[in-house]
């Protein structure tokens, strides 16, 4: 059963459709609220939103997708649908994203960094269980875009190269 409702609909102050739109929107979220912009690499999402006054938040993606987090090795699933409530720093009651432990399927509760940071982001199950990792291990580089032009500029190994948009 989904638990995006026609009354969180009614009630979001942020709702949008388009992976594009969603894409940028679910970044600039996860920035805002203080973890790293590439925790939550869906695609094909058809629609997004965010009710400010609870925190809630939700992504809707055509099917399901496994993510390799290279940098630390792990396997995520994400659901076709992924909700949460969210807070500084912090994502809390989370459904929808299980990540493999040896041959298991573990579902994800919550996820937070600690404030002051260490740099370190902590995954806890709805058991108790948690796991830590190093926060640039959920980071994706973004291209820049410089407003006052209208190009987009791209760091390519100490070189930088401008784009006409």
């Amino acid at each position: 059963m989904s638990l995006v409702t026609e009354e969180n609909k009614a009630k979001a102050d942020e709702l949008y459709h388009g992976d594009d739109l969603c894409q940028e929107k679910s970044k600039l979220l996860l920035k805002e609220i203080g973890l790293p912009n590439g925790l939550l690499p869906l695609k094909d999402m058809e629609e997004c939103g965010y009710v400010k006054e609870t925190g809630f938040v939700w992504m809707k993606q055509k099917k399901s997708h496994t993510h390799k987090f290279d940098k630390i090795g792990k396997l995520v699933s994400y659901a076709p649908e992924v909700t949460a409530y969210v807070e500084q720093n912090k994502i809390k009651k989370l459904t929808g994203v299980k990540t493999k432990e040896l041959l298991v399927w573990i579902t994800l509760s919550d996820i937070y960094v600690d404030d002051p940071p260490t740099g370190k982001i902590t995954f806890k199950t709805p058991s108790g269980l948690s796991r830590s990792f190093p926060v640039s291990a959920f980071e994706v580089e973004e291209p820049v875009k410089d407003v006052k032009e209208n190009q987009e500029v791209k760091g390519v190994s100490g070189a930088v190269e401008v784009k006409e948009v």
